[in-house]
């Protein structure tokens, strides 16, 4: 079984090097970033409902999630579903319309006569695909390390056993829908007030998601209403951000090292939502990197979108930093989280930086969303 779940994770990491740059390019590039975060926040929906309909499977209740199995034999109706499911989604593509290959024009001003040698570039000579490969190395390095690290903290910190930590780290994964789904709001078609109004819609609608699950799962929601005023940070930064991938990078990089300072210099449950609200500002930094990293990358944006999925293996690295740094004798586990203030930190930079490489490349500031 544990040699069918790794085979299970190359087909994820083949699909997220085909997806990614299909999203970005298929429809209007300049809205590649917000499809992206929409196709994130529909994967979202599935990390938060998946355990509901995994225990419902398996254990026979959602309650039940933290049981024991009878028998090894109770998980093979549900893999055998998915697995067809996926036969299904296979067979769908197989006959869509989706282009077979992505074979871009560089994204250069050809006026300047450098759109040839540009082609004929490595991959890897890009700084902005490097640098970017950098970004998602940390990104995710961040983002897993917040989390996993979280029921330590809230153990030490708070006195809480693990399995009252459940919804809380639940609440964490649930933020990254959160961010995704008001990110989303920008890929519709929609002008004026109805686009700003589903701006302020989407993220509660995706709280309401996770309310939801955790109610069936008979918890008690009162500790996280609160969180719904943590939530207009993000939308403000959103906001501010006017679609822009590079400017929204360090906007929500920066408001993630807020979040971890706060989390760092308080205690109590004003420390457990700072670290929590770091999965808001994480949210978007995905399509954000992957978008501005491909840019202007021609016909090598395939091989610079496997190059950016490899690099995923961040959350293994930065984690076990961590983890590291938490253990006695050093640093412990709240000031451990410097390390994702770190990673936040060249984030930030990056957004920056990407700006005045792209346009140096004769990209303009908005190519870096995908236009000329």
């Amino acid at each position: 079984m544990i040699s069918g779940l790794f085979i299970v994770g190359l087909g994820f990491s083949l699909q997220q090097i085909a997806a990614n740059p299909l999203t970005i390019v298929c429809g209007d590039p300049k809205k590649g970033a917000q499809r992206l975060s929409l196709a994130g926040g529909v994967n979202n929906v599935g990390t938060t409902i998946g355990p509901v309909l995994v225990s419902l499977a398996i254990f026979g209740s959602i309650a039940a999630g933290g049981g024991k199995l009878s028998s090894i034999e109770a998980v093979k109706t549900p893999y055998l579903i998915l697995g067809a499911a996926f036969l299904v989604v296979a067979v769908i593509f197989r006959f869509s319309s989706l282009p077979n290959k992505i074979d871009l024009t560089p994204a250069v001003d050809t006026t300047k006569g450098d759109a040839i040698a540009q082609q004929e570039k490595s991959t890897l000579s890009y700084p902005q695909l490097w640098m970017g490969m950098i970004g998602i190395f940390l990104y995710v390095g961040v983002e897993v390390s917040t989390a996993s690290n979280l029921p330590e903290f809230m153990r030490q910190h708070i006195g809480l056993n693990t399995n009252q930590v459940a919804p809380y780290v639940s609440l964490f994964w649930a933020s990254l829908m959160i961010g995704r789904w008001t990110a989303s709001a920008g890929a519709f078609n929609l002008q004026g007030g109805a686009r700003h109004v589903l701006r302020f819609l989407m993220p509660y609608m995706a709280f309401g998601v996770f309310l939801l699950v955790n109610k069936l799962a008979n918890h008690d929601l009162t500790p996280f209403y609160i969180y719904a005023l943590i939530i207009v940070a993000m939308i403000v930064a959103d906001v501010l951000s006017k679609g822009n991938p590079a400017r929204q990078l360090m906007l929500f990089s920066c408001l993630g090292i807020v979040a971890l300072l706060i989390g760092i210099c308080s205690d109590g449950m004003v420390s457990v939502y700072a670290f929590i609200s770091v999965g808001l500002f994480c949210s978007t930094l995905w399509p954000c990197i992957f978008t501005l990293a491909i840019a202007g990358l021609g016909k090598n944006t395939n091989q610079g979108s496997g190059f950016l999925v490899m690099m995923i293996m961040g959350g293994g690295f930065i984690s076990l930093l961590q983890g590291w740094l938490a253990g006695e004798g050093r640093l412990g586990i709240q000031w451990s989280y410097l390390v994702g203030v770190c990673c936040f930190a060249y984030l930030a930079f990056y957004g920056w930086k990407v700006k005045h490489l792209l346009k140096a490349q004769g990209i303009t500031y908005d190519a870096a969303a995908g236009s000329h």
